[in-house]
């Protein structure tokens, strides 16, 4: 019988340490990842975490970085909401006027499929929406630029979902969409009759009889 032996060269285990060593030099050079989703406007934001031992460390808003890819309004409020069961449906809302809110929407506890859609009238992308699955396990956070309306499906029990917002909450500006509107046409993972909503949710308007109240060109306006 021929024995062959193979032996691991002896720089090898050198060459994985210095792998781990310019990833971990990159993480603190990129402490998250920003990318634009199908709707340019709509980023993904990824931060990283480092673990060791005692469990892991995470940067999980960096103002420079997201400056950087044009998430740059100030942010004046966090909310977190904690949804006891799977099926929890919240939206589609947004504020108008003064109080319209871009939002940073993570999820550190749970899971949710995060929805934006763009309600920009004239918009390109007018009626289509983005949907982002966020967890405390993937650590993904989602932005949502004004003109949009936002909602999200809790995709199992105990969720906490934790958003900031760079306007005030302000009752009297609150509105909404139907969740379920066949023109958007989200692939929600429950069906209509297992939702739990609230009766005002159930109640809002479809897009079709929405209001002008983020015409595209004021936003042009505001880029050029």
């Amino acid at each position: 019988m021929i024995k062959i032996a193979i032996t691991q060269p002896a720089d090898c285990k050198h060459i994985e340490l210095s792998m781990a060593a310019r990833c971990c030099a990159f993480e603190r050079r990129h402490p998250m990842q920003v990318l634009a989703t199908a709707i340019p406007d709509v980023k993904e934001v990824k931060p990283v975490r480092r673990f060791d031992p005692r469990g892991f460390f995470s940067e999980i808003f960096r103002e420079d970085l997201l400056r950087q890819h044009g998430i740059a309004p100030p942010f004046v409020q966090e909310n977190l909401s904690l949804s006891a069961d799977r099926g929890v449906v919240r939206g589609l809302h947004f504020q108008i006027g003064g109080a319209a809110q871009a939002k940073l929407v993570r999820c550190p506890r749970g899971s949710i499929l995060d929805v934006a859609v763009d309600i920009r009238r004239g918009s390109p992308t007018f009626g289509r929406h983005v949907a982002v699955a966020l967890s405390g396990q993937n650590w993904q956070q989602v932005y949502v630029p004004r003109g949009f309306a936002h909602g999200y499906c809790t995709l199992e029990p105990d969720t906490e979902v934790i958003y900031k917002v760079t306007a005030y909450y302000d009752p009297p500006s609150e509105r909404g969409i139907a969740w379920d509107d066949p023109q958007i046409g989200i692939a929600w993972p429950v069906a209509a009759k297992d939702a739990i909503l609230t009766e005002r949710d159930r109640a809002l308007p479809r897009l079709s009889e929405l209001a002008d109240f983020f015409p595209y060109a004021s936003f042009a306006e505001c880029d050029a």
